[in-house]
């Protein structure tokens, strides 16, 4: 009960950075979209504190629910590897883009794929709140027109792109 007083103070204490946050645009072919994905943007989360590198493993449990496995460097690129795994449900079956995920037992947090490429290249995630955001690519480290379009994504979507973090990760090219 008390990690779960701590994660509601925490939460209360965020920023909202979108006070409006839309429906998701597409549907969501879970099938496509599951696989590694690259954090490239988020708001800042106290259980992402310090984190860069930061990719996420989306594959199926043997229930149909989703597995998901988070992994961050602390510190820097090349720092200690933190690693969190949890489940998540679809609960929009229409649309397949309205999630409940978690890592903590019985508590759930939605996760909303808000937009995504058609090729499933890219995706944006949020949350009802407007406190939590992530821009995730398939690659680490995508052209500098893909990160230019996903920021004028996010604006348009609502979000407050001064409470964006950048995420690091060693350089491919």
């Amino acid at each position: 009960m008390a990690a779960a007083l701590s994660a509601c103070a925490a939460l209360s204490s965020m920023q909202v950075g979108n006070r409006n946050v839309p429906q998701p645009a597409k549907t969501v072919e879970m099938d496509r979209y599951l696989g590694r994905w690259y954090e490239l943007y988020r708001y800042d989360a106290p259980f992402q504190k310090n984190c860069e590198a930061v990719s996420a493993d989306y594959s199926r449990n043997a229930d149909g629910s989703i597995r998901v496995f988070n992994s961050c460097h602390k510190g820097s690129t090349d720092g200690p590897v933190k690693t969190a795994t949890g489940r998540a449900k679809i609960v929009d079956a229409t649309s397949g883009a309205k999630l409940k995920v978690s890592f903590f037992g019985p508590f759930y947090g939605d996760y909303w794929v808000l937009d995504h490429d058609d090729n499933y290249q890219w995706s944006i995630v949020g949350e009802p709140s407007g406190r939590y955001l992530w821009v995730l690519a398939r690659e680490a480290d995508p052209s500098d027109s893909t990160k230019a379009m996903l920021r004028r994504r996010v604006e348009e979507l609502g979000y407050d792109w001064a409470l964006v973090r950048v995420t690091k990760h060693q350089s491919r090219r």
